[in-house]
């Protein structure tokens, strides 16, 4: 009988591994720049362009009806900033601001506080509070425009019930009236976007944070104010951020309440850049020019709060 014994496999000539296909590594870069194209051709359309034709148009002497007809530089800078309602719409804008974001961003953390905590209503509540978001900023205006109506509107009767007025008080007929008017649009519309802005920030801290400061005996100030504040400074950046920037631009809910009354003293900013370019003057390089400064000053407001707002407690 023959016995077959087999030889295990030395060691030593083990199978070489398996050749690693070379790819054209010189195509990577090529490949994200085309991937990257289909964005940056959307962004060039909507965002280079216009830009670099609004500062030109702001070095132009540009009219609506006569079209462009040579350089205006720096003329039409030094005509908007000697404009009558330059000033005027600069501080109404600012007083609008700090209104509306301090309403909005206390307003927005404190719902954001009250429905954090999963229980049986508080769907219920997130979803009542988001409703007026699903509005356009339009449509609501003309919502509130009827509210406020004295001939239409049920608010003058309302107030007429306690004594005010006679059944005809125009609410947005006075400075007062038509900014704080504006003011209840505003918190009305975007109150429940901010809420959820800030919800997501407050539901992104652990509960192992809070449970280590309550069992360190920390009552509920100490713990809002040395950790829910503290961690939730990145969403209230980003919050502060948009509600600046929205209220700076503001124009929609303006120019359909009060189109910039009574004897001007709602007028924003940006809607001075409209009454400019389509409505007084019809110039479009002032209204250019207007729109260079106002985007200019976007950036060093938006700059110096990020900065604020980031800036550790210890600096």
């Amino acid at each position: 009988m023959t016995t077959v014994t087999t030889r295990p496999p030395d060691a030593g000539t083990a199978p070489p591994p398996p050749r690693r296909r070379r790819g054209n590594r010189s195509h990577g870069p090529l490949l994200g720049w085309l991937y990257a194209s289909p964005t940056a051709v959307l962004v060039a359309v909507l965002f280079v362009v216009p830009l670099v034709l609004v500062v030109i148009m702001s070095a132009s002497d540009w009219s609506l009806l006569a079209g462009n007809d040579g350089t205006n530089f720096p003329a039409n800078y030094t005509e908007v900033l000697a404009h009558r309602m330059f000033w005027p719409s600069v501080v109404f804008t600012l007083k609008y601001t700090v209104i509306a974001t301090v309403l909005l961003i206390g307003l927005g953390l404190g719902l954001a506080l009250l429905v954090q905590e999963s229980s049986r209503w508080s769907g219920v509540l997130r979803t009542s509070f988001l409703l007026p978001t699903a509005l356009g900023l339009a449509s609501a205006s003309l919502l509130f425009y009827a509210l406020y109506s004295p001939q239409v509107g049920p608010i003058s009767d309302f107030l007429a019930r306690f004594g005010i007025g006679n059944g005809s008080v125009n609410v947005l007929g006075t400075a007062d009236g038509a900014l704080w008017g504006t003011v209840i649009l505003i918190v009305w519309r975007f109150a429940g976007f901010y809420m959820l802005l800030l919800l997501v920030g407050l539901q992104g801290i652990g509960q192992e944070v809070y449970e280590s400061a309550r069992m360190d005996g920390a009552n509920t100030w100490q713990v809002f104010r040395k950790i829910t504040l503290p961690l939730l400074k990145p969403s209230l950046a980003l919050a502060t951020i948009l509600c600046v920037t929205g209220s700076l631009l503001a124009f929609d809910q303006f120019y359909i309440l009060t189109k910039g009354g009574p004897d001007g003293s709602t007028m924003t900013v940006v809607q001075l850049v409209y009454n400019l370019a389509f409505e007084s003057k019809r110039d479009l390089g002032m209204a250019a020019a207007l729109s260079v400064l106002v985007l200019l000053a976007l950036v060093v407001i938006n700059v110096v709060q990020l900065k604020a707002l980031r800036r550790s407690p210890d600096e």
